[in-house]
Order: structure tokens, then C-alpha cells, then sequence
């Protein structure tokens, strides 16, 4: 029997995928207000924006942490910039500026533990950022 465990340890405690908010969301069990979607990669609306445009590009291969990273994600950690560099621009916010953010484990403010990059833009953003 396969296990649902992938092994990504939070905390100190194993999590499935099958109860992972973006995994759901990547497989259309919960709904989004989605922006892209293509074989490597989903992005969606933040449900709680902290800038005008906040988007959330998150990779379907689900991985914990970018701690969780190997080099074969080499290529899909690509196409999670590539996409957020195409929603960019679509959005129209490339040219003003905007702002990428990996938050890696709960000290860090990763409260989803499926590596996701936050898009966020349209408004002037301050530094340092938190």
C-alpha cells in the first residue's frame, strides 16, 4: 500500500498531501479565484491581499518546505518564477515593481506547507518587509 506521507516533517510532524489546502486547491477540490494553470504550476488570488496584487504561484508537485527541495525541482522552481513573472506583466506591474517572497517553515511565516511564491505588487512596497 502507498502511503498518503510524503516525507515533509512540520514541526516535527509528518503531513499528508491529501489534507494540504493548495494540493486540494491544485486538484479542484476547493475552489480559487485561479490566474494561471498549466502542467508545472497553479496560481490564485490570496484570499487575505496584502497588496493590491497578490497572487499565489504555487508548483503541482506538492513539496513542503524549499528546505524540501531537491536539484530534479530544479526546473519546476523555474516555472514558479516564470509564471509569476507572466502574471507580472499581465497585471501590468512589472514596470512599477513587485515583489516575490519564499517563506520557508513557521518562524519564517509559512502557515501552508506546499512551497508557494506570494506575486505581490501594485502599490510602493517598504523595506525591510516585516
Amino acid at each position: 500500500m502507498l502511503s498518503p506521507y510524503k516525507n515533509n516533517w512540520v514541526c516535527g510532524e509528518m503531513v499528508a498531501m491529501e489534507d494540504c489546502l493548495f494540493c486540494k486547491i491544485v486538484n479542484h477540490v476547493l475552489p480559487a479565484k485561479l490566474v494561471v494553470e498549466n502542467d508545472e504550476v497553479i496560481a490564485f488570488e490570496d484570499i487575505n491581499p496584502q497588496a493590491p496584487t497578490h497572487i499565489l504561484v504555487v508548483p503541482r508537485k506538492h513539496i513542503g518546505t524549499l528546505n524540501d527541495v531537491t536539484a530534479e525541482d530544479r526546473s519546476l522552481l523555474g516555472g514558479v518564477v516564470l509564471a509569476a513573472i507572466e502574471i507580472a506583466n499581465d497585471r501590468r506591474i512589472s514596470s512599477s515593481g513587485y515583489r516575490l517572497v519564499w517563506n520557508t517553515n513557521r518562524g519564517a511565516g509559512q502557515s501552508v506547507f506546499h512551497i508557494h511564491v506570494h506575486l505581490l505588487g501594485g502599490r510602493n512596497m517598504a523595506w525591510p518587509p516585516g
